[in-house]
């Protein structure tokens, strides 16, 4: 408001210059008017840096903010959203978009309200200078108005295209980036190159078709404002031919009038800025307005474990399906006890309903029916952080972060000793390798740790699951990116890493779990038989096969 309205002043400034300073021929008017002149350019260099400076702050501001509530609420969502939507273009509308709203906001809207600010405040100083000119200028306003609406409707849809090919192009350079070795290794590159310059052509025609409007709309609205502005001056210099008004009048008049017509210019041109913005807002909240994919009590309202968790674990009638496969269900009527402090494995051949069970267990799915207790309390009814609080978790690829050693170690207990690290490294047999990286356990890795083998990943997966010393630990394949003698620690580490914890282990190789307390065998969603080794070996055909072709052991 203060740089608009000392820039309005600057034409009664003008006025005076041309009336009082240059028509008496006065030097002393001369310099007060010139002084005048000074006091506001001052006044509107300060107001100007102070404008920019508060503007361009709240940019940042409102963009950072709007970049964390976007993320805390990705980070909530459940597994399957992200499994129907692709990360990569998500990471693309979580930095693209919200670089297009830090620069609206922190300049565009700026830029639009000073504008709006000198074009209502120039018309209102037209009238007062000059009722009869001011009028033949408002006569063309709808006429810049109407193109102005037209071409504005279309830079916004344009915009949301655009942004849309922009993202594809982001995700399919991260997808390939991220399996680069994949791709060079089948000579996949002529194939992606034609593939990326198509993805590129897409996004750059639809930018082109967006600029292009733009275009149009910024030229008529100039055209439109300077011709009225020309017709203007040519019907008031005769006004001051014939003394009419003076001439400082005319020269305050046209002045505004320039005000106005590049204050409409201006508002012609950010319009298409301000639709593109609201192209790339929708899109983020899109994703802000993403409801979770089943009902659970909110945090503050869930409750808690009454007591210190011993690990027993009842599932009664638990039934799931994945979206748009209900007919072939991926766990049918279990029912399974599982002891506190037993070790349980689940076996049986790929798409029995393994890794499907954890997730239940881990409540990144909601089951069509049936319950699961730990220690007699609905997981239903707890809050997800004290439910989860209560597993660790090695996946079958473990999951590693960019950052060090320590802290992919420590990641389930930020607070944990170097002690505490250490010893959970040695149990899990890391410590020496880890002694061998170029800087220890402050090694910093690459994305999902590059550079490390996959036993020396698994290794560090387990360690970390023993520091977070959780009741139940669930091993997903945990041996199964490991070497022979990587293999041999890990079993001689077992009794240490399964001691007072309740044990579920998913293995393919029955060789690593036939030691296990119990054996679950699992077929197509169904639980066929719960036994030992020994039992099953007699009692369930499955099993014996599953045996008879890994330990060679002749089927009964």
């Amino acid at each position: 408001m203060i740089t608009a309205g000392i820039t309005l002043g600057l034409g009664q400034g003008l006025r005076i210059l041309v009336d009082q300073g240059l028509a008496t021929q006065s030097p002393d008017n001369l310099a007060r008017a010139v002084g005048l002149f000074f006091i506001l350019v001052l006044g509107l260099a300060s107001g100007s840096f102070a404008r920019f400076y508060l503007v361009s702050w709240i940019g940042e501001r409102v963009v950072a903010d709007i970049r964390k509530q976007v993320f805390n609420h990705l980070i909530d969502l459940h597994p399957g959203f992200f499994e129907q939507n692709r990360a990569l273009e998500i990471q693309s509308r979580f930095t693209a978009d919200t670089t297009v709203l830090q620069s609206v906001i922190g300049s565009t809207v700026s830029i639009a309200l000073r504008n709006a600010l000198m074009l209502i405040g120039g018309l209102l100083l037209l009238f007062i200078t000059n009722a009869k000119l001011a009028g033949i200028i408002l006569l063309g306003f709808p006429l810049v108005i109407v193109p102005i609406l037209f071409f504005g409707r279309r830079v916004r849809q344009l915009s949301r295209l655009s942004q849309d090919r922009v993202a594809d192009v982001g995700s399919y350079v991260g997808e390939n980036l991220t399996q680069i070795k994949t791709v060079q290794a089948f000579n996949h590159q002529p194939h992606d190159r034609r593939f990326f310059a198509e993805v590129s052509e897409r996004a750059f025609d639809i930018a082109r078709a967006r600029i292009k409007q733009r275009a149009w709309l910024t030229t008529i609205a100039i055209s439109l404002v300077m011709g009225a502005i020309g017709i203007v001056i040519w019907i008031g210099g005769l006004d001051v031919i014939h003394g009419r008004i003076t001439p400082g009048e005319l020269a305050a008049f046209v002045f505004y009038s320039l005000l106005v017509g590049v204050a409409a210019g201006a508002i012609s041109e950010v319009i298409g800025e301000l639709q593109r913005a609201a192209g790339s807002a929708a899109r983020l909240f899109e994703l802000l307005q993403t409801e979770p994919a089943f009902d659970r009590p909110a945090e503050q309202d869930a409750g808690t474990f009454p007591n210190a968790i011993t690990g027993d674990i009842r599932i009664d009638n638990l039934r799931f399906s994945y979206p748009g496969r209900s007919e072939h269900p991926a766990l049918a009527d279990i029912c399974l006890h599982v002891q506190a402090g037993e070790t349980l494995a689940l076996v049986g051949p790929s798409g029995a309903g393994k890794s499907t069970l954890f997730d239940l267990l881990l409540h990144f799915y909601q089951p069509e029916s049936g319950t699961i207790h730990i220690d007699g309390t609905d997981s239903a009814t707890v809050s997800l952080a004290a439910l989860r609080g209560c597993f660790s978790l090695v996946p079958q690829n473990p999951a590693l972060f960019h950052g060090t050693v320590a802290d992919n170690i420590r990641y389930a207990r930020p607070d944990a000793s170097q002690a505490d690290v250490e010893e959970a490294a040695r149990i899990a047999h890391a410590h020496e390798f880890i002694e061998k990286l170029p800087d220890g356990y402050l090694t910093r890795l690459g994305d999902a740790g590059l550079g490390l083998s996959g036993g020396q990943k698994q290794r560090l997966a387990i360690a970390r699951a023993l520091l977070a010393d959780a009741p139940i630990l669930l091993l997903d394949e945990a041996t199964s990116a490991l070497d022979a003698e990587s293999e041999s620690l890990i079993q001689q580490a077992m009794p240490a890493l399964t001691s007072g914890r309740t044990t579920l282990v998913i293995a393919h190789r029955l060789a690593t779990v036939r030691n296990a307390d119990r054996i679950a065998v699992l077929d197509q969603g169904r639980l066929l038989a719960v036994g030992t080794h020994d039992e099953l070996i007699q009692e369930n055909p499955l099993y014996r096969r599953l045996a008879a072709l890994q330990f060679r052991e002749p089927p009964a």
